[in-house]
């Protein structure tokens, strides 16, 4: 069996789409559609049904999805073990991080990890952070430096690296700029989407004050969520490290949160000497 093949299998399996899993292969489609089809004839076994766009397991697909997965883990972790004893830090290492995270936190360490050790091969992941997590989860990548889960899963490890104070802010000529007094409530919101971590941490704080919006927009930037409430559609809770000349920071007792930003690795898995000396370089907690 093709691991190259096994591979391609996994990232169509867990991204449900041929065009997405090309792209984070770095393959063309037709060259993931050329070795999902290798693996089938390989198997004598139809592993996706595809009607339309919609991409979706079969019965085999399905059985043979958690044993790719321990095949691959299984391989990697033995590669891991033998690089280590050679105290190099050197081959690939695989890196989630979110677009916020990546964008604000990340480039200085990502500076000097690649002029400290160029002989590693980094491959940088955007996604959400919820995504990332899982990807460590189910080992498709060796961390994540995101925003936190408030409960993370029994085989992940996190470590928190920055705190993120959330806080409430319009633009400069938004009503609630200029009569603070008047309710949120009675005011459009533009937040992150339902289900993400920090829109947990949002919700949470608005609940405690009991401000319920008048209508949400969801978007899952927060530089275009600040984009939004610049302009005047709405009020947000952004990092405060976002804030510029066209926020306005409210002044609203117990409206607030604070996210974690941090790593994330999977507790049983071996890190590689390229990911523990990642993890050496994200400075402490501020």
């Amino acid at each position: 069996m093709d691991l190259d093949n096994l591979h391609t299998f996994l990232a169509v399996a867990e991204a449900r789409s041929f065009s997405l899993a090309a792209e984070r292969l770095h393959l063309t489609q037709p060259a993931v559609s050329k070795r999902v089809a290798a693996l089938e004839n390989a198997l004598d076994q139809r592993l996706f049904d595809r009607i339309g766009r919609q991409v979706s397991l079969t019965e085999a697909g399905r059985v043979l999805l958690p044993q790719a997965r321990r095949i691959l883990a299984s391989l990697d972790e033995a590669r891991r073990t033998l690089e280590n004893l050679s105290g190099q830090v050197t081959g690939p290492l695989w890196l989630a991080t979110s677009h916020h995270v990546g964008l604000h936190r990340l480039p200085p360490v990502l500076k000097a990890f690649t002029r400290a050790y160029p002989d590693v091969d980094l491959d940088i992941r955007f996604m959400e952070s919820e995504e990332a997590c899982r990807a460590v989860a189910h080992g498709d990548v060796d961390l994540a430096v995101v925003t936190l889960p408030e409960s993370p899963e029994a085989m992940l490890k996190i470590r928190i690296v920055w705190e993120d104070p959330l806080v409430p802010v319009v633009a400069a000529d938004h009503p609630l700029a200029l009569e603070p007094a008047n309710d949120l409530s009675a005011h459009d919101a533009i937040l992150p989407p339902a289900g993400t971590f920090t829109r947990g941490l949002i919700d949470e704080a608005l609940a405690r004050q009991d401000i319920r919006p008048h209508r949400i927009l969801e978007t899952p930037y927060l530089e275009t969520i600040r984009m939004l409430v610049s302009i005047g559609l709405g009020w947000s809770l952004l990092p405060r490290t976002l804030a510029d000349a066209s926020l306005r920071e409210l002044s609203i007792d117990g409206l607030g949160s604070v996210r974690r930003l941090g790593s994330v690795i999977h507790r049983e898995r071996s890190l590689s000497n390229a990911a523990q000396a990642m993890l050496g370089m994200l400075p402490g907690p501020d």
